[in-house]
């Protein structure tokens, strides 16, 4: 595999970058707005994102290794014409039969992706979470550790799921929303809204 260079380089940053070290890769790099004082992997200093544009840069792998869904999906776009994305799962997660994982996705250490589940490209799927049978998970959407999907749930594009939520199966949940953490999801939620509590209620449409 070619060279990854990883853009974002923080709190976040760093569950990525251990990722890739668990999976025995190579990062050339790191991008941002500026060199970080904190640099705990001690990985170079590329520069900034104007940096890619440089022809020897197109050989590389990029993940974007940012929490926020809309600027992963921003930076994701604005490449997708001249660089392929990583597609990183660690080494202690496990995967199952029949899973589509996309392109830009990362799947942090004990989460479980089980049987034919379908997860969009740049998603999140952090420490500990479990996506049950036939699920489907859009684009650029982050479920936070902890959290379970049941069977057959589907969430839509640049969603959030919290930490330990639940979510009952066959549930279907729509785009760009907000999951609270430790929600538990019984009912259909629509696009752009938040859900918090248990049962979860929502509080705001």
């Amino acid at each position: 595999m070619r060279d990854i260079i990883v853009i974002g380089y923080s709190g976040h940053g760093y569950v990525v970058v251990d990722i890739i070290l668990s999976l025995d890769l190579r990062i050339k790099g790191y991008i941002d707005v500026g060199p970080k004082d904190n640099n705990p992997f001690n990985l170079d200093y590329l520069g900034d994102e104007e940096i890619l544009l440089n022809e020897k840069h197109k050989l590389s792998k990029l993940f974007v290794a940012i929490g926020d869904n809309k600027v992963r999906k921003s930076i994701m776009e604005r490449f997708e014409l001249t660089h392929t994305f990583a597609k990183l799962q660690h080494k202690m997660s496990m995967t199952t039969s029949f899973c589509e994982f996309g392109e830009g996705s990362m799947q942090a250490a004990a989460s479980v992706l089980n049987p034919m589940c379908q997860i969009g490209k740049g998603c999140i799927i952090n420490t500990g979470a479990i996506i049950e049978h036939e699920c489907v998970i859009g684009d650029y959407t982050h479920i936070a550790p902890g959290a379970v999907l049941a069977g057959n749930v589907s969430v839509g594009s640049l969603t959030f799921i919290g930490a330990n939520a639940v979510v009952k199966q066959n549930v279907r949940i729509g785009n760009n929303v907000t999951v609270g953490a430790g929600a538990v999801v019984i009912q259909d939620v629509p696009d752009g809204a938040t859900i918090v509590g248990n049962p979860g209620r929502i509080i705001k449409s």
